[in-house]
């Protein structure tokens, strides 16, 4: 037959010795003061297992004993007991001041380290923020099909020039009233301008530099 495999770390044997002890020992709700000298009794009435070494057994114990939840259950009126939850011998009132200074020790030594954490963490949040101020904005990327458009607008040419062969009646257009080109029409070529109809059907007359030869439509 295989040997059972050794436990490995003191959850495992805490574990162990909740089920086996369930009067002794406890890993939810209150916990109960353990006689002084248990892990003697520990150690016999453990002796052929061998899934546990006293040393991993021992620092277990200690591990048990030096929570806060074990430190809060040693105060005054209350009582030992062995490892079948006996009461064998009430908590002495050294004990209890004993007991309360570890606590009080523990819980500044965690409150120190969450006020060291935080600050490492608000000096992090600087860093990245001024990281982030000398990036520069991600582009844009269109997704939806007007971006995409809009996108496509952006990259074409210029609108090309009239040459002599375009001012002629019929020829299409942009004319530039405003900030947009208006799409139009000529209509009629003279000496003092060209004159076009808009799509819109107003007649305008204008000079030849404000227009520009219509894109041919695909």
């Amino acid at each position: 037959m295989d040997n059972p495999q050794k436990f490995s770390n003191s959850k495992e044997v805490i574990t162990f010795l909740v089920e086996q002890f369930p009067t002794c020992f406890s890993t939810k709700g209150d916990a109960k003061p353990l006689k002084i000298g248990i892990f003697q009794d520990l150690a016999e009435r453990l002796e052929n297992e061998e899934r546990v070494s006293k040393t991993l057994l021992r620092s277990s114990l200690r591990h048990y004993t030096n929570s806060w939840r074990y430190l809060h259950s040693i105060k005054k009126g209350a009582h030992r007991i062995d490892l079948d939850g006996n009461n064998v011998a009430a908590i002495e009132d050294e004990h209890v001041e004993h007991a309360k200074k570890q606590l009080d020790e523990s819980k500044a030594k965690v409150a120190e380290k969450r006020k060291e954490q935080q600050k490492e963490q608000k000096a992090a949040g600087v860093d990245v923020k001024a990281a982030f101020k000398k990036k520069e904005a991600p582009k844009f990327k269109p997704t939806s099909k007007v971006a995409k458009k809009e996108q496509i607008k952006v990259k074409q040419p210029p609108a090309a020039r009239l040459e002599q062969q375009h001012i002629v009646t019929g020829t299409a257009v942009t004319v530039k009233i405003g900030k947009s080109p208006m799409p139009a029409t000529i209509t009629d070529v003279t000496k003092d301008g060209i004159q076009v109809q808009l799509d819109t059907g107003m007649v305008v007359k204008v000079q030849l530099d404000n227009l520009r030869l219509a894109r041919t439509k695909r």
